[in-house]
């Protein structure tokens, strides 16, 4: 498992805090409105049968010690009278008789004061019922009471309940999704400028060092992003200064380099003893290498001066024109080599810095002529490909062993086989141009498998001007 999926996510956190809260409230939610949806259905049916009971009461008729239920027919049959469920009635008196009514009903009579009601399930019948029970005064004693009792099979009531539950979770779910949706939404929305900044700092690299927009990031992060940008702020101070200094001891050491480079020249033209001919020529070695190195150490400063600053202008280059113009510089030293230098050169614009595109052409050829050795054939080509701009330089001298390719575009950097006596910045130099300019590098044996081949691809051709 990768470091990164061990650590613990912000979103994943808050949602995992969120959900399970919401998954209790939504259910306590429900149950809230199932209650607050049940109890009036439910007192609307028992008053209908208070409604019923009242009715019974009205009709009692008492006559000395003696109770009667005068009910007729059609009145009995309306107060039964029930679309969807059964309703029955009895009717006692203070001596227990039966008035009126089911007398199955009376063994659930519950004994009660005049004037008290009483409210229950019961079964009559082996079938569930409610049951309403009321007590009345019948005569001129308060002990004395008729008892009303009036029930109702349920399945009103069992409608309601179904339909109140249906309604508190259809009311659940109307809450809950939109709430779980809200809440990932929120997250997701908090946290997207943080993985906006995150973003932008992975994309950072030594060449651009640019501070992290910290615009919308919640105030808890944004001290570290503010932090994050002062230490990216220290960073470009430090490298500034560093390719400064870089940038002036090398332009410090072009002049003696330079004077000491043709005074070895003339030394050696003039008459000297044999003896110091082999001294003379590594001083006007030395002092190549070291112009050269100089001139190197002034175009990297440059390159990563120009990353930094990605505001620089740039515009359209013909890199056909270019190498044309600087094939004369190349030509000498390759002949001076014993190598045959070629040119396959097609149409290739790029959109660029043309000093640093003549860095890197520069450095690629003149790498190739140093390190390809006497009677190598380089050859260097350009091309449009695919819609991008394809670089070519090969070589068919003793190229590099695949193990060693991946570090060629390293500073100082040397195959163990080079023969050649450069510093190993050219290669370097290339890869950070190309990489200022959106190209990839790649290094690949030359045709035949010797060799070397330099491919540098641009991103898609620009027109020309």
């Amino acid at each position: 498992m990768s470091s990164a999926a061990r650590q613990p996510s912000l979103q994943r956190t808050l949602l995992l805090w969120l959900l399970p809260a919401l998954a209790l409230l939504v259910p306590l939610g429900a149950l809230l409105i199932y209650r607050i949806a049940l109890i009036p259905a439910l007192d609307a049916l028992d008053r209908a049968l208070t409604d019923t009971t009242v009715a019974l009461e009205q009709l009692i008729d008492w006559q000395g010690d003696r109770a009667t239920l005068p009910i007729s027919a059609q009145t009995e049959q309306a107060l039964r009278a029930n679309l969807v469920d059964k309703t029955v009635f009895a009717v006692t008196d203070p001596d227990g008789r039966l008035l009126g009514g089911t007398a199955a009903l009376t063994a659930l009579a519950q004994p009660l004061a005049a004037g008290q009601w009483d409210y229950h399930d019961a079964v009559l019948g082996g079938e569930p019922v409610r049951l309403v029970t009321h007590a009345v005064a019948c005569g001129a004693s308060p002990d004395r009471v008729c008892t009303i009792l009036v029930a109702e099979t349920r399945t009103k009531r069992a409608a309601a309940r179904r339909a109140a539950l249906l309604g508190a979770v259809l009311g659940a779910l109307a809450l809950a999704l939109p709430l779980a949706g809200l809440a990932v939404l929120a997250v997701r929305r908090s946290l997207r400028p943080v993985e906006r900044a995150a973003t932008e700092v992975a994309s950072l690299t030594p060449e651009r060092l640019r501070a992290v927009d910290t615009r919308g990031v919640p105030s808890e992060v944004a001290g570290f992003m503010r932090a994050t940008n002062q230490l990216l702020d220290r960073l470009r101070t430090a490298a500034a200064a560093q390719r400064t200094f870089v940038a002036d001891a090398a332009h410090q050491l072009r002049t003696p380099l330079a004077v000491m480079r043709v005074e070895a020249a003339e030394l050696l033209a003039q008459p000297h003893p044999e003896t110091m001919k082999p001294a003379l020529k590594r001083l006007h070695g030395a002092a190549e290498r070291g112009s050269r190195l100089a001139q190197q150490l002034l175009a990297l400063a440059r390159a990563e001066g120009m990353g930094i600053d990605p505001t620089l202008p740039t515009e359209v280059v013909d890199l056909r024109a270019l190498a044309a113009d600087n094939a004369d510089l190349w030509l000498q030293p390759a002949l001076d080599a014993g190598q045959d230098l070629g040119f396959d050169l097609q149409p290739a614009w790029v959109r660029g810095h043309p000093v640093l595109l003549g860095e890197l052409l520069g450095n690629l050829v003149q790498n190739a002529i140093a390190y390809a050795g006497p009677g190598a054939s380089i050859t260097v080509v350009m091309r449009a490909h695919d819609g991008s701009v394809e670089l070519v330089v090969e070589d068919d001298g003793p190229g590099v062993p695949p193990e060693e390719r991946a570090g060629l575009g390293r500073r100082f950097q040397r195959g163990r086989q080079a023969q050649g006596s450069g510093s190993g910045l050219g290669l370097a130099i290339v890869t950070d141009i190309a990489r200022l300019h959106g190209a990839t590098v790649a290094f690949e044996a030359g045709e035949g498998g010797g060799g070397l081949r330099v491919r540098i691809t641009f991103p898609p051709a620009k027109t020309p001007p």
